[in-house]
């Protein structure tokens, strides 16, 4: 575990690995999807750490807010989600929605590539 937050020792890997991808459409005019990314904690058992990466039209606050109050839910992140964690997918947004839709798969499967352990969404 790492910081204050005790994150995972895998997160400086996940963020090697997000930051080595990037969207060709990030800050283009008619730009106005984004990723995001969850950090998820299963406090059950040995606390598992994973990760949820998301996209959508919204502001990523604003779409963690609808997880977490149950609208439009990924169950992983309305039961698990503890934060976004902008350093992950910040440098993308805001992106074509096109792209947004490529690359939130390639992103999830970036973080398993890095060893994250727990990876959800990233359809």
């Amino acid at each position: 575990m790492r910081d204050a937050l005790h994150l995972p020792d895998w997160m400086p890997k996940a963020q090697r690995a997000a930051l080595h991808l990037r969207a060709t459409t990030a800050g283009t005019k008619g730009a106005h999807h984004a990723l995001y990314v969850v950090l998820l904690r299963d406090s059950r058992g040995a606390g598992r750490w994973g990760l949820y990466v998301g996209e959508t039209s919204l502001d990523p606050d604003i779409r963690f807010d609808q997880h977490k109050t149950g609208y439009k839910a990924s169950r992983h992140v309305n039961r698990f989600g503890i934060r976004l964690l902008p350093q992950l997918f910040e440098h993308f947004n805001p992106l074509r929605r096109w792209e947004a839709v490529e690359l939130e798969p390639v992103l999830a499967e970036a973080f398993r590539d890095a060893g994250v352990p727990w990876v959800e969404g990233g359809h």
